[in-house]
């Protein structure tokens, strides 16, 4: 049985990158390109439209990394149950995951309630002015603090990743590397 488990991987890391990249474009360039349209009772239509843009791939994104995340769970269940540090890290990176998927699920709530102040003025995607409409505006304040949770969870996941990544190498016991530096010196001198 081949233990290579490329796909699963790659499913993974591409849906995590997408996901991770689409939540900080989104809040950097999306809800930004709202905040500079000139008309203020046109900036929650155009963040609302770039937002309804993404969602589908943004949807497509999560599943790919989900199926892949799945795989390479199952792929290294062992390792999961008996490797030292394994268990805690799967862990932290199920509990991220699910974080992550409820600041998704919130952030699109909260965009739906601010999708139906369009036309409605507003300093920006994500910034109610004076005249935005309460319900719109209280959904915009929170949605200017879930725009970079959503990146930071995401972006913690990466992290996760990389430390799970950096597990699966062989480890060189700490004398043995000590005494391979101490040769390598004596080999200098």
């Amino acid at each position: 049985m081949s233990n290579d488990n490329t796909l699963v991987r790659s499913l993974h890391d591409l849906g995590l990158s997408a996901w991770f990249g689409g939540s900080l474009m989104g809040a950097v360039g999306v809800n930004g390109a709202a905040d500079d349209v000139h008309d203020p009772t046109e900036r929650l239509r155009v963040a609302s439209s770039g937002w309804a843009r993404w969602a589908p791939v943004n949807a497509a994104a999560i599943g790919v990394h989900l199926i892949g995340a799945v795989g390479m769970l199952s792929a290294n269940r062992e390792r999961v149950r008996r490797e030292p540090g394994v268990g805690t890290s799967s862990a932290v990176k199920t509990a991220l995951t699910v974080a992550s998927l409820g600041a998704t699920a919130y952030s699109g709530w909260l965009g739906s309630r601010t999708a139906k102040g369009v036309g409605a003025p507003a300093a920006g995607g994500v910034t109610p002015s004076s005249g935005t409409p309460d319900d719109v505006a209280d959904a915009q304040r929170q949605l200017r603090v879930v725009q970079w949770v959503l990146p930071l969870l995401t972006g913690a996941l990466v992290v996760v990743s990389a430390l799970q990544g950096e597990q699966q190498r062989p480890r060189v016991r700490a004398g043995a590397l000590a005494r391979s530096i101490q040769d390598r010196v004596a080999a200098a001198v």
